[in-house]
């Protein structure tokens, strides 16, 4: 015990202190022992919310009793610490309290145990069990008072009186009292600046217009695109094959891993067969430099890749683009990905040849189209619900611009020139988040979904013309 005490002695007081040591050791003891059993838990107050807890570490010591005060602010959430065995529900706008004892040392994951949108599986805490300091105790003497010690224990101060073998609680000051509950909350939770922007509400892509969403390091992510061929417009065409879903479609897969939290590679191909592209396999890599935080902003990432046609045999295009996203409100996103692509009529592949026509004509080869494309795709998401988005994205374009070339014949139906149509991509539609799987309904109008060529229609369609599809992703090993 001596070992725990730190004396400060007056004139004479090492005598009396000596003679008072068997009283002081019981009247110490006792108190400490009764303290301990009736321990008020320490309450700390969590706010849970899409897709993160406030505050996200939270620390406390072992052998103390803890209770957690948890409120949901907005959807369903879940609290899971499976160290300690706890799972409860935290429903919608309301408050639950969950009492505990922590039991060992060390750093503990919690998370949210019910799917609350598409940030969910990011959606973590720590909880950091520490070691209990040891009880430091400070013994005085009164020396106006012979055989009278004042004994500090935990900040509860003692009056021993020796000589008729009593002892009093000193009250303190309700000043100077330290707030029990609040103490402890203030040290284990140090609040991170709310940032009104800090979650991406946003998926990989809007239709097509790619996003600065981050690629979580160690996941893989699958990428579905379905573009049907036949517009919805006129109704009377295209009720007969049920608004075009009878008609012929391009189905695209992609995958995407993420090597860190901010570099991530993928992969993609497109089967659209048409003059100039085919089977269309593209290799790429990006980077997230920027979220949208305090420090910046908006968010960025950057994007490079090489498309080759024929199963990446031949004619090959080079993309390079930046997304960059900055958010209205808390709900409403604004997108802007600018693109270059290079060699994206290399070769002539889209321009006419004098051998497309009998007897060849040789106008057909003076006909020449830029070679390189530069795109400027950008949109907007919109939050309705937690998990419901609705979209919108418009591509302008310069330089070569996909669409159709169209010979013009003389009286004697001889080629004297050539006339090109192309529109630019314009889509919308409707996304639903549901945990790591993501579903969107589009409707624009182009079949191709590849960096270097979603930005203008494929199949000639102005933007009163448009075409079902949908989008989906899904997440997978994170």
């Amino acid at each position: 015990m001596a070992n725990m005490l730190s004396l400060s002695f007056g004139r004479g007081s090492l005598l009396i202190f000596v003679l008072l040591s068997p009283a002081l050791l019981t009247l110490l003891c006792a108190p400490a022992i009764a303290q301990s059993n009736t321990q008020q838990p320490v309450e700390i107050r969590i706010t849970a919310k899409q897709f993160e807890f406030d505050p996200r570490t939270i620390t406390v010591q072992k052998g103390k009793p803890v209770r957690l005060v948890i409120t949901s602010a907005d959807v369903d959430h879940g609290f899971k610490l499976e160290a300690f065995g706890i799972n409860q529900k935290v429903p919608a706008k309301k408050t639950i309290n969950l009492e505990f004892t922590p039991d060992q040392i060390g750093k503990f994951e919690f998370r949210c145990s019910i799917v609350c949108g598409s940030g969910h599986e990011d959606m973590l805490g720590e909880l950091v069990v520490e070691e209990a300091p040891q009880p430091k105790i400070n013994v005085t003497f009164d020396e106006q008072a012979p055989g009278v010690a004042i004994v500090e224990v935990n900040g509860e101060r003692l009056r021993v009186d020796t000589t008729t073998k009593t002892w009093t609680r000193i009250e303190v000051p309700s000043k100077s009292q330290p707030a029990t509950p609040a103490q402890p909350q203030t040290a284990t939770g140090e609040q991170r600046k709310k940032l009104a922007h800090e979650v991406e509400a946003y998926d990989y892509r809007l239709v097509n217009v790619p996003t600065p969403k981050r690629v979580v390091k160690g996941s893989l992510n699958l990428y579905f695109t379905h573009r049907f061929s036949q517009p919805i417009k006129p109704l009377k065409q295209s009720a007969k094959q049920l608004l075009g879903l009878d008609s012929f479609s391009a189905s695209s897969l992609g995958l995407f891993y993420g090597i860190t939290n901010k570099l991530y590679v993928s992969a993609y191909r497109s089967p659209i067969c048409q003059r100039g592209l085919c089977r269309t396999i593209e290799i790429g890599a990006g980077y997230h430099w920027l979220d949208e935080k305090a420090h910046s902003p908006v968010a960025l990432s950057t994007y490079a890749s090489i498309e080759g046609d024929n199963n990446f045999s031949r004619n090959f295009t080079y993309n390079l683009q930046a997304m960059v996203a900055r958010s209205i409100t808390k709900y409403v996103h604004l997108i802007f990905s600018p693109a270059v692509h290079i060699n994206a009529n290399g070769q002539r592949r889209f321009d006419p040849r004098a051998t497309d026509f009998f007897p060849p004509a040789a106008i057909a080869d003076t006909f020449n189209q830029p070679k390189h494309t530069g795109s400027f795709g950008f949109g907007v998401n919109a939050r309705i619900r937690p998990s419901t988005s609705l979209l919108f994205e418009y591509t302008p374009r310069v330089g070569f611009k996909l669409g159709q070339v169209s010979p013009i014949f003389n009286s004697s139906f001889r080629v004297i020139g050539f006339q090109q149509t192309s529109h630019a991509e314009i889509g919308f539609g409707v996304q639903r988040d549901i945990g790591r799987h993501t579903f969107s309904l589009t409707f624009s109008n182009t079949q191709t979904t590849t960096t270097s060529r979603y930005n203008s229609s494929n199949l000639v369609l102005p933007p009163s013309k448009f075409i079902i599809g949908f989008n989906l992703y899904r997440r997978f090993l994170k």
